[in-house]
C-alpha cells in the first residue's frame, strides 16, 4: 500500500541543535566554495574552456563555484545523447522511474541543511526562505513518485461487448529543462524530475546566477542511480545555448519558469516547424506576476498588514507569487498603510550568513540596478514612506520599500519589479478594488482580506488569478495543497505540485482488441 504523501517539515531554527546543525552545514559549504562544476552529458563530465563564475550576493567578491559553459557542440551533444537514451528510458516501468525520486528524496532530506546552507550562499536565501526551498524540492520528489503511481495504474473505460480497451500515458521524449534562480532548487527539481519521472530525458540548462545548486543536485540523482543521460547538465548562457536547445527537431517540449519576456520568445521559436521535427513542441511556462492583495473595509487590520509585509518583502520580493500591489478600501486605508510601515521599519537587511537578518540581498548587479530604478520611478509616482534606499556595500542589499497614494495604472503598479517593493493604491470599494486587482495583464496570485463572505464569494468568481488566497499571505503554496501557476501572462497555469502536472510530459494513447 502507498505511503501517503504529506509534506516536509520545516526545521525550527530556535532550537539550538537545529542552529548548530545549520552553522556545521555552512561551514561545510565554505570550505567547498570556489570549486570548478563541469557540464554532465550521459555521464561524461566534460570542462571547457569558457567558465562562468557564480557569486554570493552578499558578499560580491565571494567565488560561490566555477562553472564550464556549453557551447553549441555541446549542446547538440547533450540532445542527441538525450534522445539515444530516451529509447531505454522511456521502456522503465514507471513504478521502477518513481522509486528513483524516493531515493533522491531520501538522499535530499539527509543533506537537507548542505543544499540549504548552499541556498544561502548561491541564492543570498535566509535560513528559513532555504529551508522551504529545500523542503519544497523533497516534497516535489515525493509528489510526482506517487502521482505517477496513480498515473501507471489501468484507467477503467467503458465496457462493450467483444473488445478490450485501455488507455495509458506514455512519454513525450526530449525535454528542454530552463529553471529559475529565484527557487534554484526546489522548481528546478521539480521540472526536472516531473519530466524524467514520466518517462523523458532531459537537458538542464540551469539559471546562470545560480547553477551550482543545479550541478550539487545532479550528484543526488547519480548516488540515486538514475542512469547517465537521462538528465544532462548543459550550464551556457541563453544567447549562446538558450535558442538553439528551443529550436532543435528534437526537442519534444520545454518546460520553463521565467521573465515574461523570455517566455514569449520561447513560445515564439517553439511554435515554429524545423526540418525534420515530427511533431508539435509542447510549452510548460510560468513567467511571473504583478500581485495583489485586496483589503476589504471588514477586515482585520493586523492580519493585513502582517499578510501584506511577509508577502511583499520575504526573500527581499523575489518571489514570482510576491506581493507588489496592496489595493486598500479607502475606510481603513491609512489604519492598514500605517501599520505596514511600522512593522517595514521594523525589518532587518544583512548577510544571512547568521540568522540575526529578516532577509538578504537580491540576487545580483543586474537585479539591483533595475529595482533601485523603478525605486526612483515609485518616487515620482507615489509618496515614499518607508524605506528607498540601499543596504550594506557590501552585497545587493535593498531596504523594503512602500509607497503609497499610487495610481493604479502607474508603472510601478504594473510593471514586474521583482524585489522589496510595494506600491499602495486606494480603492473607493470593493467593486474598484476588483477592477484595480484585474488590471494588469498577469495573473499569477492574489489575496483577499475580508470578513465579509458575499465580498470574499464575489471574490472566488471574479479575481482572475490562478492562485487566490483569502484571509492569508499570497506566497507559500505548498506542493499538492496550493497546485500552483496562473493565468494572462503569467504562463500556461501548468499547477506545479498538483494532481494534473504530470499530464503535461505524457501523452495519452488508447488501446482497443477484438476479443
Amino acid at each position: 500500500m502507498q505511503v501517503e504523501f504529506k509534506n516536509e517539515a520545516f526545521t525550527n531554527f530556535s532550537l539550538p541543535e537545529n542552529k548548530k546543525a545549520f552553522e556545521e552545514a555552512l561551514a561545510k559549504v565554505e570550505s567547498e566554495l570556489g570549486r570548478e562544476y563541469p557540464l554532465i552529458i550521459g555521464g561524461e563530465r566534460i570542462t571547457t574552456e569558457k567558465k562562468s563564475n557564480s557569486f554570493n550576493p552578499s558578499n560580491k567578491e565571494q567565488v560561490v563555484g566555477v562553472v564550464s559553459q556549453a557551447d553549441q557542440a555541446l549542446a547538440e551533444k547533450a540532445i542527441q545523447t538525450a534522445a539515444s537514451t530516451f529509447e531505454t528510458w522511456k521502456k522503465v516501468p514507471a513504478q521502477a522511474r518513481s522509486r528513483y525520486l524516493y531515493k533522491a528524496a531520501a538522499i535530499l532530506r539527509r543533506r537537507k541543511h548542505e543544499f540549504s546552507a548552499w541556498l544561502v550562499k548561491e541564492a543570498g536565501k535566509s535560513w528559513a526562505e532555504a529551508d522551504a526551498d529545500t523542503a519544497e524540492a523533497i516534497d516535489f520528489m515525493e509528489y510526482y513518485g506517487r502521482q505517477m503511481d496513480k498515473l501507471s495504474q489501468r484507467h477503467d473505460l467503458p465496457r462493450i461487448p467483444d473488445e478490450d480497451n485501455e488507455l495509458y500515458y506514455v512519454p513525450l521524449g526530449v525535454g528542454i529543462v530552463i529553471p529559475p534562480w529565484n527557487f534554484p532548487l526546489a522548481i528546478m527539481v521539480g521540472m526536472t524530475t516531473a519530466a524524467l519521472v514520466a518517462g523523458n530525458t532531459v537537458v538542464l540548462k540551469p539559471a546562470s546566477t545560480t547553477p551550482v545548486i543545479a550541478a550539487k543536485f545532479m550528484e543526488i540523482l547519480e548516488d540515486a542511480g538514475v542512469p547517465a543521460g537521462v538528465v544532462n547538465f548543459v550550464p551556457g548562457s541563453g544567447s549562446q545555448i538558450g535558442d538553439y536547445l528551443v529550436e532543435h527537431n528534437l526537442t519534444r517540449f520545454i518546460s520553463f519558469t521565467g521573465s515574461r519576456d523570455v517566455g514569449l520568445r520561447i513560445n515564439e521559436l517553439a511554435a515554429k516547424h524545423r526540418p525534420g521535427q515530427k511533431w508539435m513542441k509542447r510549452l510548460v511556462a510560468e513567467m511571473g506576476g504583478k500581485d495583489s492583495i485586496v483589503v476589504d473595509n471588514d477586515c482585520d487590520i493586523e492580519l493585513a498588514a502582517q499578510s501584506i509585509v511577509a508577502s511583499a518583502f520575504g526573500f527581499s520580493g523575489q518571489k514570482c507569487s510576491a506581493c507588489s500591489r496592496a489595493i486598500v478600501h479607502q475606510d481603513v486605508y491609512d489604519q492598514v498603510l500605517g501599520r505596514v510601515v511600522e512593522l517595514t521599519k521594523q525589518l532587518t537587511v544583512g548577510d544571512i550568513r547568521t540568522n540575526d537578518f529578516y532577509t538578504g540581498p537580491v540576487v545580483d548587479e543586474k537585479a539591483y540596478n533595475k529595482i533601485l530604478e523603478y525605486i526612483e520611478i515609485g518616487k515620482t509616482e507615489g509618496k515614499l514612506v518607508a524605506g528607498g534606499e540601499k543596504g550594506p556595500e557590501s552585497g545587493y542589499f535593498i531596504m523594503p520599500t512602500v509607497f503609497a497614494d499610487v495610481d493604479p495604472q502607474a508603472r510601478i503598479m504594473q510593471e514586474e519589479i521583482f524585489g522589496p517593493v510595494v506600491a499602495f493604491c486606494k480603492a473607493n470599494d470593493f467593486d474598484h478594488a476588483m477592477e484595480i486587482a484585474n488590471n494588469t495583464e498577469y495573473g499569477l496570485t492574489g489575496a483577499v482580506i475580508s470578513r465579509n463572505r458575499e465580498n470574499l464569494e464575489r471574490a472566488r468568481e471574479e479575481f482572475h488569478v490562478g492562485n487566490l488566497y483569502f484571509n492569508r499571505k499570497c506566497t507559500g503554496a505548498l506542493v499538492g495543497v496550493h497546485p500552483f501557476g496562473g493565468f494572462n501572462m503569467s504562463g500556461t497555469d501548468s499547477k506545479a505540485g498538483g494532481p494534473d502536472y504530470l499530464l503535461l510530459f505524457t501523452q495519452a494513447k488508447m488501446v482497443s482488441e477484438k476479443l
